[in-house]
């Protein structure tokens, strides 16, 4: 099964790719994928950088909630 962050690599063609979206290196990214977490802020990030084909909230459900509420 596929994980958001493995989505959000596809939408954007790959890790080099999300990395130079994100502004950041691939070893970070490379991170992310092992460690099966991405940071907050880069959740965001990603959320902008595909269109909002993949969210916040499906990356960091942990941190956001488990999807965005009506008042945001």
């Amino acid at each position: 099964m596929k994980t958001p962050l493995d989505i959000s690599i596809e939408i954007l063609g790959s890790q080099a790719a999300l990395a130079r979206e994100v502004g950041v290196t691939l070893q970070a990214v490379n991170q992310w994928v092992k460690k099966g977490r991405v940071p907050p802020g880069r959740a965001i990030a990603i959320e902008q950088a595909t269109k909002r084909r993949v969210t916040r909230y499906e990356l960091r459900p942990d941190i956001f909630g488990e999807k965005e509420s009506a008042a945001a």
